[in-house]
């Protein structure tokens, strides 16, 4: 069985904990290929380190058999660049702090892996989410899995953003941004600004803006279907967009497009997980404090 794994640069302890994943892939006699940027940072901090294949992008990514992402949900996110359309399987380990996507436990990853390579996991379907632009954004990397987002930058004047629908006009949003989730974001950055929780394998968009200055300015959700335009007025002739953790500045006269992407990607799950207990677990939905008087 041939893996890849990317993770990020880390805190010695959870780099320890990647070196103890690599060595148990290794020892089932799997070949293992490493992401380029973890690789370097891997080897110079630890010693006795494995002697592994490299990819550097999408282009000289070999066909895999899985994914395995060690990290947050950044790192998940980061994963995304790297295999596009390749429909190679994602694996999530959680080293970092949450960890809604990324939802194997360090405690429990050995198991949950020798379970998954013995055929024992689900696959989900996650739609992705695509902009389109008359200038080139994030390096050519416009394809996300949670959230495209335009917003002001360092400055207390709010920008006017002009919506339009399948080319028919929507709305104009006066406010600090406007954020575009799929419903995999949908327990992200939407989240936090007021936008609904959806089930991610749902077919769809959520536009939330970013503290309106019309309180009767609510999220909307539309069919995935949709292709959304925006125009954007901004005093300072320039806003920021970001594409889940890729950001940067573009210039107001900027004619930007989003739709849903051709292709989407496949998360690995494990038999047990499910997305209604993860909402109990981590974000606490549904809690009632009156049932645990002696935890708060």
């Amino acid at each position: 069985m041939q893996i890849a794994l990317h993770s990020r640069k880390l805190e010695k302890g959870r780099l320890f904990f990647t070196k103890t994943v690599i060595d148990h892939l290794l020892s089932k006699n799997f070949q293992v290929f490493v992401s380029e940027e973890f690789y370097s940072s891997f080897c110079d901090r630890l010693e006795n380190t494995p002697d592994l294949p490299t990819f550097s992008s999408y282009e000289d990514l070999p066909k895999v058999d899985f994914f395995l992402s060690v990290g947050g949900d950044g790192t998940l996110l980061d994963s995304i660049t790297y295999i596009r359309d390749s429909n190679i399987p994602i694996i999530g380990i959680n080293a970092g702090r949450l960890g809604f996507l990324a939802s194997i436990p360090q405690d429990l990853a050995a198991n949950a892996l020798d379970a998954i390579f013995a055929g024992k996991y689900n696959l989900e379907e996650r739609m992705l989410i695509q902009v389109e632009s008359d200038q080139e954004i994030f390096s050519g990397e416009n394809v996300g899995l949670n959230e495209f987002s335009l917003f002001k930058r360092d400055t207390s004047s709010m920008i006017v953003i002009h919506s339009f629908l399948d080319g028919k006009y929507l709305n104009t949003y006066w406010s600090d941004g406007l954020v575009i989730a799929t419903p995999t974001g949908s327990t992200g950055y939407s989240l936090s600004i007021g936008g609904p929780v959806v089930i991610p394998t749902l077919q769809n968009f959520i536009i939330a803006p970013i503290s309106p200055h019309n309180l009767n300015v609510r999220p909307l959700i539309i069919p995935c279907t949709s292709e959304l335009s925006f125009k954007v007025e901004s005093r300072s002739k320039n806003f920021m967009v970001s594409m889940d953790s890729r950001s940067q500045i573009v210039d107001s006269s900027i004619k930007l497009t989003v739709k849903k992407c051709p292709y989407s990607i496949q998360l690995v799950h494990t038999k047990d997980d499910d997305f209604l207990n993860t909402l109990r677990v981590k974000l606490n939905w549904g809690l009632d404090i009156r049932n645990y008087p002696n935890k708060f």
